[in-house]
């Protein structure tokens, strides 16, 4: 009779640790079923203008102060912006190439690898963006640089 006592013990409490883990899951859940987390998230991943002004850069990057200079004045903001965040190296390599295009950045030329490399121009300024994934974070150093005379010499005509 122990063992029957025993087997009953062990199926209530299963039963029980089943019924309460599935009053703790999450109540934050909407109607639709999407967790308000989640709304919150897509709504403050709007990306931002940061120190360039014509450089959009997601909001799930923040700035490396340590590795970044900007030099700003009435007609001219030039230098390095490096940025960091938990983001795929590959799709913040298209939100580069597509959001440049849309700030009327032209590319003139790229390499996708592990350390990407990208390059643009207007007409008056060069971009470059490096993209490198290391252990935690993907970086990105954003250099803008004046153009000098007639950039389009040589072998870009």
């Amino acid at each position: 009779m122990t063992k029957q006592r025993f087997m009953t013990f062990i199926v209530f409490g299963a039963m029980a640790l089943f019924t309460t883990s599935c009053a703790t899951t999450d109540s934050n859940t909407t109607a639709v079923g999407t967790s308000q987390a989640a709304v919150q998230k897509d709504q403050g991943s709007t990306p931002i203008y940061r120190e360039f002004g014509d450089i959009l850069v997601p909001s799930e990057m923040d700035i490396v102060s340590d590795s970044s200079f900007v030099y700003l004045t009435s007609g001219l903001a030039a230098g390095v912006m490096t940025v960091k965040g938990r983001v795929d190296t590959d799709s913040l390599f298209s939100f580069f190439q597509n959001n440049m295009a849309k700030d009327n950045w032209k590319i003139v030329t790229y390499f996708k690898s592990p350390r990407s490399f990208m390059l643009f121009r207007k007409e008056t300024r060069w971009s470059v963006i490096n993209i490198t994934e290391k252990t935690f974070y993907t970086y990105a150093e954003i250099w803008v640089a004046p153009a000098v005379g007639d950039a389009y010499t040589g072998l870009l005509k």
